[in-house]
């Protein structure tokens, strides 16, 4: 699709993504679920200085179609799937670009189920926001919609949160690293109420330092903050607060990988691992898999990104998946990656299993993994270069059982992703490389 990609409408703000395209995003969503009644749409946004802007261009699309509008202002994109799914909402929209720098927005339409939008309501959007003219009516008089405040959607989903916690978080000294981003108006307060000493960074968001230099895509901060403070965990999230990466009492990281085996044991041992089966991502560490195989833990490989572990878990009826980048989805509680409730679900197996998180992952052996990125001309041309292929089948043959080599097309960005995995990272260098090389010989890269 020209505009939509795994992860919504995404790009620069008023470069890629203008207040234009928003408008007419919410021109046609008021339209379309409004057609046998007045439509409620529910819309949240991060701290980028353009949410505001664009909560603005839509809401002015949405209301000219007819649509009531009811804003959750600053909040997670877990909490405007939560709304949406319990609040009886058409739809919702969560305008961030998540872990991306602060000059890159993006539109994230999630449906009355809490899904993402479906691809072919996706591919309507972009025929109306390039065709010629405007053939979608304007609401008049008593018709035209209304633009609500409804902060009181998110203290609702605050209260859902604090809800799951099964024991106090009493005495245990928690850090928090909120990226400057939408965890800020939640996190906190959550385990404040849940009974946690709470230290927070990343706390301060002024509309262009969301996820600079903090949150879970710059997970050295915390692990230092971890341990000057001599805590006892600390989480990270990312600009949206759907991702959430861990450090353990020693300041090592516990990214998704780590949470999935850790949450897979502790779920299996409750006997609430559905199908006994974890959904993984192609991407997931060779580690993880082994670990899996010696605990009897089955799994499933998706490709990169967490609508399609979703897909499979609901398709298939699985309670746990998720992404080596910290996406975790617990259906039991969520249709979507929910940062602070994978926060609060490894402090129930921490209390629950009385140990430290270094305790508990200590059976979990990561191999060496080594991604590069290479911007490419034609991502399609590069991926399917009977030489790039050969070079990658060369080096997946060459480790064989003790490591692989993947291949893929980046989702949104221009750009091959090399990733080795081998016992150690010489080896991983040496095979990405190797593929890397080819692709530079054979004129597919492109400089800067």
């Amino acid at each position: 699709m020209k505009y939509f990609g795994t992860d919504g409408f995404r790009g620069e703000a008023n470069v890629g993504l203008n207040v234009v395209h928003a408008y007419k995003v919410g021109r046609f969503l008021g339209w379309y679920y409004g057609k046998e009644h007045k439509a409620r749409i529910v819309i949240g946004k991060d701290t980028r200085r353009s949410s505001y802007m664009f909560e603005d261009a839509l809401a002015s699309g949405l209301t000219a179609s007819g649509a009531d509008v009811y804003l959750l202002h600053v909040t997670p994109t877990p909490s405007v799937s939560y709304v949406v799914r319990t609040e009886q909402f058409d739809c919702g929209i969560m305008i961030s670009a998540s872990h991306n720098p602060y000059y890159d927005n993006g539109l994230k339409v999630i449906n009355g189920n809490g899904h993402k939008l479906e691809a072919e309501i996706e591919e309507e959007i972009e025929k109306y926001i390039d065709g010629p003219e405007d053939a979608i009516p304007y609401a008049v008089r008593e018709q035209i919609g209304r633009t609500i405040d409804y902060a009181i959607g998110r203290h609702r989903y605050i209260g859902y949160l604090m809800s799951l916690a099964t024991r106090s978080f009493k005495n245990i000294r928690v850090g928090l690293d909120c990226a400057n981003g939408s965890s800020y108006s939640v996190a906190k307060g959550v385990f404040d109420a849940l009974g946690a000493k709470t230290y927070a960074i990343g706390m301060e968001p002024d509309g262009t330092n969301i996820n600079d230099g903090c949150g879970s895509t710059h997970i050295e901060n915390l692990q230092k903050y971890v341990i000057e403070n001599n805590l006892d965990v600390g989480f990270a999230y990312d600009g949206d607060a759907d991702r959430c990466l861990a450090v353990d009492e020693k300041g090592q990281v516990i990214d998704g990988d780590a949470i999935l085996y850790l949450c897979g044991c502790y779920l299996k041992e409750k006997g609430e691992l559905n199908n006994n089966t974890v959904v993984t991502t192609v991407m997931s560490n060779l580690g993880l898999y082994k670990a899996f195989d010696r605990v009897g833990i089955a799994y499933e490989k998706t490709a990169v990104g967490d609508k399609y572990v979703n897909a499979n878990m609901t398709q298939f009826g699985h309670s746990l998946g998720g992404e080596q980048s910290g996406h975790i989805i617990f259906s039991k509680y969520a249709v979507t990656g929910d940062g602070v409730l994978t926060s609060l679900m490894l402090m129930e197996v921490m209390l629950e299993k009385k140990a430290k998180l270094s305790e508990l992952r200590k059976d979990l052996k990561i191999y060496p993994q080594l991604l590069k990125n290479v911007r490419v001309a034609d991502k399609k041309a590069a991926r399917e270069d009977e030489d790039v292929i050969a070079a990658a089948k060369k080096a997946e043959e060459a480790l064989g059982t003790e490591g692989r080599l993947l291949l893929r097309e980046s989702g949104t960005e221009p750009l091959i992703r090399v990733m080795a995995e081998a016992k150690s990272q010489e080896l991983c260098e040496q095979y990405v490389n190797e593929v890397v090389e080819v692709l530079h010989k054979k004129g597919h890269v492109v400089e800067g």
